[in-house]
């Protein structure tokens, strides 16, 4: 790692700046180590209101806040080997239509909670079940989700496929003061595609923990990806993303785009 890249203002550096280099490799390679040996990753989807917008093309006027807030959050499940790692492009096969990117800030499970654990501690508490963050690209094989949808089928295939997962460094889960109020924003070639704040999240990251293991044992290591603002569109082989949160250095990565040939 260069110290001299971020200006010592990145997670990594500043550990080290305090603690020593030994330390602050330490640290890094634990977070990088418990996020590589998770279980599993369930995504969030519907969970932005200007995304539910333009993704059903209708009048914010018409759209009931109230009845959506009262509906459980809508879960996924994207398999772990469709991570791509700092540093991996997004590969993308041959005809399988259009792929968007889908901005997102990740929690990695940091203890075990399940339908178990008292739910006054796991809402007061939550981030004592949260070990760090990571920033996300949920990559949606779009045309595939549009037909899965209209069969009433699974998304798994169109949010699954190998590295249609493009994810940052991690950093401290007290790098992040509220993760409720973080602006995160992507770029594609330069320009920019997507900027959103968490505070916009219908659910809340407390309310997703809870609702998500009513279901599912969460365990150190997993991820939740929780849901994208608006502006998801079109990548194609040749482009290149890139993602930030402001005010967290180190927060953000570069993922090349490019096909399976």
């Amino acid at each position: 790692h260069n110290l001299i890249c971020c200006e010592h203002t990145c997670f990594r550096c500043r550990i080290a700046q305090k603690y020593g280099e030994r330390f602050a490799t330490v640290i890094m390679a634990g977070l990088s180590t418990m996020l590589a040996q998770g279980r599993k990753c369930i995504g969030v989807g519907k969970n932005y209101l200007a995304h539910i917008q333009e993704m059903s093309h209708t009048n914010p006027n018409t759209i009931d806040m109230t009845a959506i807030a009262k509906k459980s959050p809508v879960l996924f499940m994207k398999p772990t080997t469709s991570y791509a790692l700092p540093g991996s492009p997004l590969v993308i096969p041959n005809d399988i239509g259009a792929v968007h990117f889908e901005l997102e800030l990740g929690i990695i499970v940091g203890k075990t909670f399940s339908r178990r654990t008292d739910r006054r501690d796991l809402h007061e508490n939550y981030r004592n079940y949260i070990a760090g963050y990571v920033l996300a690209l949920d990559m949606t094989a779009r045309d595939l989700q549009t037909e899965a949808k209209s069969k009433g089928l699974p998304w798994t295939v169109a949010k699954g496929i190998d590295t249609f997962l493009p994810l940052s460094h991690p950093v401290s889960v007290d790098e992040i003061s509220d993760p409720g109020n973080v602006d995160m924003w992507l770029d594609v070639n330069g320009e920019r595609k997507q900027s959103g704040n968490t505070s916009n999240m219908i659910h809340s990251i407390p309310e997703l923990l809870a609702a998500i293991s009513t279901h599912f044992t969460m365990e150190p290591g997993d991820l939740i990806i929780t849901g994208t603002p608006e502006g998801v569109g079109p990548v194609v082989p040749g482009d290149t993303m890139t993602a930030g949160v402001n005010g967290v250095a180190g927060l953000d990565l570069s993922c090349d785009v490019i096909s399976s040939e």
